[in-house]
């Protein structure tokens, strides 16, 4: 089964976003969202049960969210980005699916990683 997961560093701090909530949904025809899972980033600074074990990923479009204004703000940071948002599509549903986020108050960049 395949999986899709996130980990986030805080490139400010140089080290693992520690707590930070991340949000998995799947976006269908026609706009409409349905949320899979919401995680919080562990001590790594990784989200790795995003889609519960009972589900499996299927071909299409699908949100991260990250609530990177609250996960700041708890380090007394003004973030610029409350909310970073990545939508991304899945066009193979055998494979792995891992998108890194790098944080810091002012940017943030992702790629497909592995």
């Amino acid at each position: 089964m395949s999986g899709i997961t996130t980990h986030v560093l805080d490139t400010a701090r140089g080290e693992p976003a520690r707590g930070l909530r991340v949000t998995l949904q799947r976006v269908d025809v026609g706009g409409i969202v349905t949320t899979i899972g919401v995680q919080t980033t562990d001590d790594d600074g990784r989200a790795r049960r995003l889609v519960p074990d009972h589900d499996k990923v299927a071909v299409g479009w699908y949100r991260l969210s990250f609530e990177s204004g609250a996960y700041l703000r708890a380090l007394g940071v003004t973030p610029f980005f409350p909310v970073v948002t990545i939508d991304f599509e899945v066009s193979d549903a055998s494979a792995d699916y891992h998108l890194p986020l790098l944080l810091s108050p002012f940017g943030y960049s992702t790629y497909r990683g592995s």
